[in-house]
């Protein structure tokens, strides 16, 4: 009892946000109709997760080539091109050898280390493109709750459907989801910071 005299209410609890919807398939060609259903159906944020690659599930998903490449070339050019500064630089301006009347600074000779810091970059843009295109590091995802979706690593697939996505209307897209055949579709709320 407070001072008035009166018991305090129990401490109201909001309903959790919606983070989305996990719809659960047996196959992978439910997956694969699913997939196609869910692009035709013009939704942005959702994803499919497979507990192997699935042939023809990018298609079915609309997913468009990557830039990652762009990455890729960046960080190749730019370690050809620091091989080829720092080479030039050490051997023909800072410490110059004249040894038995040979150029300081020859490209055949310096080919072995423009290759490596080549290579080397390369795999550094490539690396540092997918940690920002996949949006990593991500210690915890929501659908990690789900006891379900522990199967997607081992014989179940699922479709994702985000609740930040312009057409999620949390009934009607479980509506959507149920008619395309799946096993159990799972409301994920978000998780608490």
């Amino acid at each position: 009892m407070n001072a008035s005299g009166s018991t305090p209410r129990a401490a109201e609890t909001m309903p959790a946000r919606p983070w989305g919807l996990l719809a659960e398939f047996a196959s992978v060609s439910d997956v694969l109709v699913a997939a196609t259903q869910c692009r035709d159906a013009g939704f942005k944020h959702w994803d499919a997760h497979t507990p192997f690659p699935v042939h023809g599930l990018n298609d079915a998903m609309g997913i468009r080539y990557t830039r990652l490449p762009l990455f890729v070339l960046a960080g190749g050019t730019t370690g050809m091109g620091l091989a080829l500064l720092m080479q030039w630089w050490m051997n023909a301006v800072d410490y110059r050898l004249n040894i038995s009347g040979k150029p300081y600074f020859s490209l055949p000779a310096n080919i072995p280390i423009i290759f490596e810091l080549t290579v080397l970059f390369s795999a550094l843009g490539c690396f540092l493109g997918l940690l920002a295109f996949n949006l990593l590091p991500e210690y915890s995802h929501p659908l990690f709750q789900s006891e379900r979706f522990r199967r997607a690593t081992q014989d179940r697939f699922f479709i994702s459907i985000e609740a930040r996505d312009p057409k999620f209307d949390e009934a009607r897209v479980r509506d959507f989801l149920e008619c395309l055949g799946s096993i159990n579709v799972e409301r994920i709320e978000e998780e608490e910071d």
